[in-house]
C-alpha cells in the first residue's frame, strides 16, 4: 500500500524537486501534499508544475485543529520538512509522533536554532573556522532542531571554502541522502 507523504516548503524547493523525482514511479511512496506558507514560492509553482497538490498555511492555519483534519483527509502517513520556515505548533507535532522530520544543514547540535537555515547556516559554519559540517536528519519535536538525530553526513571543509562552494557540497548530500532516508523510514 502506498504512503502518503506531505512535503512542508517555504523556499526554491530544490530538496521538495528532488524527492518528487525520487519517488515518481515508486510503489510504496506517493508525494500526495505539498504545503507552504509562501504563496510565491518556487516550491508552489514546482508542485503546480508537477499537479500535487498544494496547500497554504500561515501560522495562524497550522495552530488551527482542523490542519491535522485537512491532513487526515488526504491520508497523510508521514510529513517532511523541506526549508519550511515555521515552527510546528504542539498538536501537530504529537498527532504525527515520530512521523515528522527535518533536515538540517549543518551537523546539529551545532548551528542549530530559531533563525538557524540555509545561508544563515552556511555562512556561522565558515566564520567559526571549523573543518567539517554536514546534514542532519531529524524527527520534529517542539524545540528548533532538538529533535532525535536519524541520520548525519559529514562533509570535510577546505581552507577556501566560499559560501557558493558550501551550498553546493551541502546540496548535492541533502539530494543523495534526503529521499533514501525518507524511503527507509516509511
Amino acid at each position: 500500500m502506498k504512503k502518503n507523504i506531505a512535503v512542508f516548503s517555504s523556499g526554491r524547493g530544490g530538496n521538495f524537486e528532488n524527492i518528487c523525482d525520487y519517488f515518481q514511479n515508486d510503489n510504496s511512496v506517493f508525494v500526495a501534499l505539498h504545503v507552504t506558507n509562501k504563496l510565491d514560492s518556487i516550491s508552489k509553482k514546482i508542485a503546480d508544475k508537477r499537479k500535487v497538490k498544494n496547500l497554504y498555511a500561515t501560522k495562524t492555519e497550522l495552530e488551527k485543529i482542523s490542519f491535522c483534519k485537512v491532513l487526515q483527509e488526504n491520508n497523510i502517513h508521514f510529513i517532511v520538512l523541506a526549508g519550511f520556515l515555521l515552527k510546528l505548533p504542539s498538536h501537530l507535532v504529537y498527532s504525527y509522533d515520530k512521523r515528522i522530520i527535518n533536515l538540517h544543514p549543518s551537523l546539529l547540535p551545532k548551528f542549530g536554532g530559531k533563525g538557524m537555515y540555509g545561508d544563515n547556516v552556511h555562512l556561522k559554519v565558515l566564520s567559526s573556522g571549523e573543518k567539517k559540517t554536514g546534514i542532519t536528519i531529524h524527527y520534529v519535536n517542539e524545540e528548533y532542531d532538538s529533535g532525535d538525530i536519524i541520520f548525519q553526513k559529514e562533509i570535510e571543509l577546505s581552507d577556501v571554502e566560499t559560501l557558493g562552494t558550501l551550498r553546493e557540497k551541502i546540496r548535492e548530500v541533502e539530494y543523495y541522502y534526503f529521499p533514501r532516508i525518507i524511503k527507509n523510514l516509511l
